[in-house]
């Protein structure tokens, strides 16, 4: 029987992972359910079609997700190639003629030899990685049946449907003349204590091992956040979003028009708290929670909203504290299909008992075209690696390891797709999706850099001395 690994999925990540097994001389058969179906927010029957913006953000390498670009441009990203070669006059970033960006990146794959397009909705997983290598990179809007089956593969009771994220904003940015650690009721002065007593209390308390950075707010500063709120311009949802409903998760901008005193009776109430500058409790609190192991970023509770990232950016550095917040990921609220990939993924995208199978794109929580692509170039090439070393039926031992030697390619965590990768693959309770951030990244060495370029230079050259840097695992 002819042999060949499956892709499910013609968007960015399924092409770019095609790409890469197929030029290591591996067939490819890549599913894509277009033209006999189409999700609700496509339109077009090219692969690689471009929904959204067109831009895949800055190009400067002192960004994130530019430095991201660079990386996948000295590995052969087929993709990125195209989007350069596409590109629009966008300033410092990347912008694609979408159009002309999906018809190259379809004439690409399908003059591809060892590549196979097949128009067709895949309804049958479990068959498939009983004889193939699989990569599931099917997208934020996976259909409901593939979905259904994604569900009984990997064990999980859901997959997270709709994506409610609060902005994560990065710690060093944050104000600590204003703000404070510290849990609800512990940071009270007591009736009993002097204000010299309070103090050395709140100094013993104040350690970063606390779970929550706390912002409090004055009446004025409060009002006027408020006003900024409820006034800001939001994000319109398609029409089958619409229809979604947000169980648990009401936008902050729908909870604050209910009443300028709404959020301080929610997740902005005050209770439990006094300033530690003027040792009385302020008129609200923004509570700020630890989002990862290294304590480097913090998301905003309660903040999930569908406000437009320019107005986030606007209105949230208005809390005091937050004037110079620097957001790695903003606030979003809408349909999106994922899954928990911090229990199921190792660091090459691979499901850690199923050997057979890889998942890529945003339906790991990578969160971007960019990332997605990023995603895609890892599976693609450890699948190839598993196929060129005849491992298609691993056996595994009960923890999910496997029993004969499998030498994986990961990439170093110095770089932003070995960090995103470590990112989803790391437990965490609360996992949601993640974009390209410097944050993921490990500190440099040393003397920290307080100028913010001089710092992200140094981790871009971090980065790039280390991109064909691989751990084996």
């Amino acid at each position: 029987m002819e042999d060949y690994v499956i892709v499910i999925g013609g968007g960015l990540a399924g092409c770019e992972a095609a790409y890469q097994i197929a030029k290591r001389n591996i067939k490819v058969k890549l599913y894509e359910m277009k033209p006999q179906k189409y999700s609700p927010a496509h339109s077009n029957q090219d692969l690689a079609e471009i929904v959204c913006s067109n831009s895949f953000k800055s190009n400067l390498i002192t960004n994130a997700c530019g430095l991201l670009k660079e990386e996948l441009r000295r590995l052969d990203s087929l993709l990125i190639r195209i989007a350069d070669e596409t590109k629009v006059p966008a300033g410092q970033a990347l912008a694609v003629d979408r159009d002309a960006f999906a018809k190259r990146v379809t004439k690409e794959i399908m003059k591809n030899p060892y590549i196979e397009v097949i128009n067709e909705e895949v309804t049958n997983i479990k068959e498939m990685i009983k004889d193939h290598i699989v990569i599931i990179a099917t997208g934020p809007l996976t259909s409901n049946g593939l979905a259904k089956q994604i569900q009984e593969i990997t064990g999980q009771d859901k997959l997270y449907f709709y994506d409610a994220a609060a902005p994560i904003l990065e710690k060093d940015s944050i104000n600590f003349d204003i703000a404070f650690y510290g849990d609800r009721y512990r940071k009270e002065k007591k009736k009993d204590e002097t204000m010299e007593e309070w103090k050395k209390r709140l100094e013993e308390q104040n350690t970063e091992e606390q779970s929550y950075i706390n912002l409090p707010m004055n009446k004025e500063e409060y009002e006027a956040f408020w006003k900024a709120l409820v006034e800001a311009e939001v994000v319109t949802l398609r029409e089958f979003e619409k229809r979604e409903i947000f169980e648990g998760c009401m936008p902050i901008e729908i909870m604050a028009k209910r009443g300028i005193d709404t959020l301080r009776f929610g997740p902005l109430k005050p209770v439990g708290f006094d300033d530690p500058r003027y040792g009385k409790r302020p008129y609200a609190v923004v509570q700020l929670r630890q989002d990862d192991k290294q304590a480097k970023l913090y998301n905003m509770v309660g903040f999930q909203t569908n406000l437009k990232f320019g107005e986030q950016k606007r209105v949230f550095s208005m809390i005091p504290g937050l004037e110079q917040a620097e957001f790695v990921k903003y606030g979003v609220m809408h349909r999106n299909t994922y899954i928990n990939s911090s229990q199921l993924l190792n660091e090459t995208y691979q499901v850690k008992n199923i050997p057979n199978l890889y998942f890529a794109g945003q339906i790991t929580g990578v969160e971007g075209y960019v990332e997605s692509i990023s995603s895609g170039l890892v599976a693609g090439l450890n699948a190839a690696n598993d196929f060129r070393d005849g491992r298609k039926n691993h056996d595994v031992f009960e923890d999910g390891a496997f029993k004969d030697e499998v030498k994986k390619c990961c990439f170093s965590e110095y770089t932003v797709i070995g960090a995103l990768a470590k990112y989803v693959s790391t437990p965490n309770d609360k996992f949601q999706p993640m974009n390209a951030n410097f944050g993921i990244l490990p500190e440099l060495e040393g003397k920290r850099i307080r100028d913010k370029k001089e710092r992200y230079m140094k981790l871009a050259e971090r980065s790039l001395e280390n991109i064909f840097v691989f751990a084996k695992i």
